[in-house]
């Protein structure tokens, strides 16, 4: 059955007229038949064709009602997704630059302090914006090496009362974007 249409029977052929298929008898003739019976098949119920298409047809529309379920869910996840992560790629450009304002800081001998002064405004803005936007700095020194969250440039051998495994320096600062890491930490590792 097809798509809920019967298919036309004809019936079958219980004897033929073919020699070959022809019954023989004691002597070795063939008995001619003489009928050809023909076995009508019961006509399916078009009430029950009826309702097979009809819970065929339910079936089609629950896969289709949980399938737009389940892209309305997928949809609602993603858009969410990108409006917490969105700040993410310009966060990522503007990290260098924080970089560079600090080190401007460190390395300044202090004799003009109007650029000192206005360097050190242009800093804090830029990371009070990155914060206003759930960028973190990853915490390092003296915390045991998280390497989903840091990445060790060297190891050392542990001094005196440093366990094992604890960030013992900071080569660059590593920044996360809520639980996501922008930039991993460069940190030198205490070694056994």
């Amino acid at each position: 059955m097809s798509k809920g249409r019967a298919s036309p029977t004809i019936g079958f052929l219980k004897g033929a007229q073919n020699h070959s298929l022809m019954p023989e008898d004691e002597s070795g003739e063939v008995e001619p038949v003489d009928e050809v019976e023909v076995v009508e098949a019961e006509p399916e119920d078009p009430m029950a064709l009826l309702e097979a298409r009809v819970a065929e047809l339910l079936s089609d529309l629950q896969y289709a009602r949980a399938e737009t379920m389940n892209a309305r869910h997928r949809g609602q996840r993603d858009r969410a997704e990108a409006i917490r992560f969105g700040a993410a790629g310009l966060a990522s450009k503007i990290i260098p630059a924080i970089d560079g304002l600090e080190k401007a800081l460190s390395n300044g001998n202090g004799d003009n302090e109007a650029i000192t002064e206005g360097v050190r405004m242009t800093l804090d803005s830029l990371k009070n914006a990155l914060e206003t936007e759930g960028v973190t700095r990853v915490e390092t020194v003296g915390a045991a090496f998280d390497p989903s969250r840091m990445e060790a440039i060297a190891t050392i051998p542990a001094p005196d009362g440093q366990a094992a495994g604890t960030v013992i320096e900071e080569i660059e600062s590593g920044f996360m974007l809520h639980d996501r890491v922008l930039r991993p930490a460069k940190v030198v590792v205490a070694s056994d």
